[in-house]
C-alpha cells in the first residue's frame, strides 16, 4: 500500500465486531437446525494482535466462488458467495465475516442452515456436525447496498461508489464489505469471480479473464480466475468506463492493465514498462509469483492511495508514479504471494517494498540505497515506535513500518554482505512462496543465510525504541 504523497498515510480500523453467539432456535428468518450437537462452534476472531475478531476457526478457505451483480444508478449490490473449505476441527457452528448486507440465505453442502447476524459476524449451523477434516462448501446469497469503512483519517476502503461504478480495496478488513469470508491474511484461497454490470461498462478483478460474455437483458458478464492462493484483503474490483490495454511480461506473462478514459492517454507510458518493471524484479526476487499482472488506474477522488492488489494494483491518477508501480508491483512477491501471518508482521510487506524503490533508485537513478537510509535515519518520525511492534491498529500505516522497515533491510545487507543479502532477496520469496509467514520467520531465515547470529541488529533496528547517534 501507498498513499498520495511522499509519506504512508495513517490508517485506522476499528475490527470486526461481537463474538460468538450462544445457537439454540434461530429467529429472525433464519432455519432450525435439527440433531444432536458433538462437535464444538468455531472460533469468532483469530486473536490477531490488533484485530482479534477479525477471520474464524474451525476451518480453513480453499476457494471463493463469487457470483455479484452490481447496478451503480441504485448501488445495489447482489452476491452469492460460494466457499470451499476443509474443518480442522468438528465443527457444530462457525462464523463468516460479513459486514452490513442482507444475507437471504444459506446453505451447507446443499441443505439449508440456520443462520445468525450480530454485528460483522455470520453464524451459520449446519444441519448435521462437520467432522475434523472434511471438506464442505457454504454456499450465502446476500444483496444490499454495501457501506464502506471509514478511518480515522478520513478515508475509505470497501466497496467504495464512484460516478459511473465503484472500486472495492480490503486493507485490512474493507473485502468483507462486500463478500462473506474468513477474512484475516492467515486464511488465503484461490478465487473465480464472476462479475455483471449493465452494458457498456467494463468490470476488473484479480487475475485472469476467462470469460466475456453479453447476457440477454443487454448487460455484460465478465469471469475472472485467481489460480493461486490470495488473502481476502488483496481481492478487488473495479466497474466503470475503464479503456484497457494487454501486454507480455517476463516467461510470457498476461500482462492486462486498465485506466479510466480521462487518465487513459497520461498514465499509458508508465503502464507500458510494467513489463520491464516486472521483468527486472524476477532477476532480483525470483520468479513472478502468479499467472497475471497488471494494474488499474482510477481518476482521483474515489481512492486516497495505492493498494497492492493481488496481480492488478489499483492506483489513483495522482499516485500512479514510477516510485509507487515499482513499490505496488515488489508488493507481488512481498506481501502477496509472502503474505504476514498476522497484522503485526506487516513491515515484512512494506519493508520490502519501500527497499525494492531504493534498489530501483540505486540501480537507474544513481542514488545509493545508503542515501535514502541516512535520509530516513534522520526523519523523526520514523523513530516513534519500533516497525515489528506497531502501538496499536491504528498505527499499522504509519512511516516506522514503511521507512524504517526498509532500514532494517538495509542494515542486514550491509551486515551480511551483497551476495548474502542478494541470495535473502530471492530465498526468502521462494521459501514461503504462497504461504503466511511471521518476523520470526524472516529474521531465522536471515541469520541460517547469513550463517550467524543476528540478535544485535534486530534488538537495534527491528525492535528497538531509540535511535542509535550514528547511522
Amino acid at each position: 500500500m501507498y498513499a498520495n504523497g511522499d509519506a504512508p498515510r495513517r490508517r485506522h480500523r476499528t475490527g470486526a465486531a461481537s463474538g460468538l453467539l450462544a445457537l439454540a432456535l434461530l429467529a429472525g428468518g433464519c432455519t432450525a437446525a435439527g440433531g444432536g450437537v458433538e462437535g464444538a462452534p468455531g472460533a469468532a476472531g483469530l486473536r490477531d494482535p490488533y484485530f482479534p475478531k477479525l477471520g474464524n476457526g474451525g476451518y480453513d478457505v480453499r476457494h471463493y466462488a463469487l457470483s455479484l451483480a452490481y447496478d451503480p444508478g441504485t448501488g445495489r449490490l447482489d452476491g452469492t458467495a460460494e466457499i470451499t473449505a476443509r474443518a480442522d476441527q468438528d465443527l457444530s457452528a462457525f462464523n463468516l465475516d460479513l459486514a452490513g448486507l442482507r444475507v437471504s440465505g444459506a446453505t451447507v453442502d446443499g441443505v439449508r442452515a440456520a443462520y445468525n447476524r450480530a454485528g460483522n459476524e455470520l453464524t451459520l449451523r449446519p444441519r448435521e456436525d462437520i467432522r475434523d477434516g472434511a471438506e464442505f462448501t457454504v454456499t450465502v446469497t446476500y444483496t444490499g447496498v454495501p457501506e464502506p469503512i471509514t478511518d480515522a483519517d478520513g478515508s475509505e476502503e470497501g466497496w467504495l461508489r464512484t460516478a459511473g461504478g465503484a472500486v472495492a480495496v480490503g486493507e485490512p478488513e474493507g473485502s468483507m464489505t462486500w463478500f462473506p469470508g474468513n477474512h484475516h491474511p492467515a486464511d488465503k484461497a484461490t478465487y473465480d469471480l464472476t462479475l455483471t454490470v449493465p452494458a457498456g461498462l467494463e468490470g476488473l478483478s484479480n487475475g485472469v479473464r476467462t470469460e466475456r460474455r453479453t447476457e440477454r437483458d443487454g448487460r455484460v458478464t465478465t469471469v475472472w480466475h485467481t489460480a493461486e492462493p490470495m488473502a481476502s484483503y488483496l481481492a478487488t474490483v473495479a466497474i466503470g468506463r475503464y479503456e484497457t490495454a494487454s501486454a507480455t511480461g517476463p516467461a510470457s506473462l498476461p500482462v492486462l492493465t486498465a485506466a479510466e478514459p480521462s487518465v487513459a492517454a497520461g498514465s499509458a507510458a508508465l503502464r507500458g514498462e510494467i513489463p520491464a518493471i516486472l521483468a527486472r524484479q524476477a532477476e532480483r526476487f525470483g520468479p513472478y509469483p502468479f499467472s497475471a499482472a497488471g494494474a488499474i488506474v482510477t481518476v482521483d477522488g474515489t481512492l486516497g492511495y495505492a493498494l497492492e492488489t493481488q496481480t492488478r494494483p489499483v492506483f489513483p491518477a495522482a499516485s500512479f508514479d514510477r516510485t509507487t508501480l515499482v513499490h505496488e508491483l515488489a508488493h507481488q512477491w512481498f506481501g502477496n504471494s509472502v503474505t504476514p501471518a498476522t497484522w503485526r508482521d506487516l513491515w515484512l510487506n512494506e519493508g520490502f517494498a519501500t527497499y525494492a524503490e531504493w534498489l530501483y533508485s540505486e540501480e537507474y537513478e544513481g542514488v545509493p540505497a545508503r542515501t535514502h537510509f541516512e535520509r530516513a535515519f534522520a526523519q523523526d518520525a520514523n523513530w516513534t515506535f519500533p516497525p515489528a511492534a506497531p502501538p496499536a491498529a491504528e498505527n499499522l500505516f504509519d512511516p516506522p513500518v514503511y521507512q524504517r522497515g526498509a532500514m532494517v533491510l538495509h542494515k542486514l545487507r550491509e551486515t551480511v554482505g551483497d551476495a548474502a543479502f542478494d541470495e535473502i532477496l530471492r530465498g526468502w520469496p521462494a521459501k514461503y512462496r504462497h504461504a503466511n509467514a511471521s518476523t520470526d520467520d524472516f529474521t531465522a531465515y536471515a541469520e541460517s543465510v547469513a550463517g550467524k547470529d543476528l540478535d544485535a541488529l534486530w534488538k537495534v533496528w527491528l525492535y528497538g525504541d531509540d535511535r542509535p547517534s550514528a547511522p
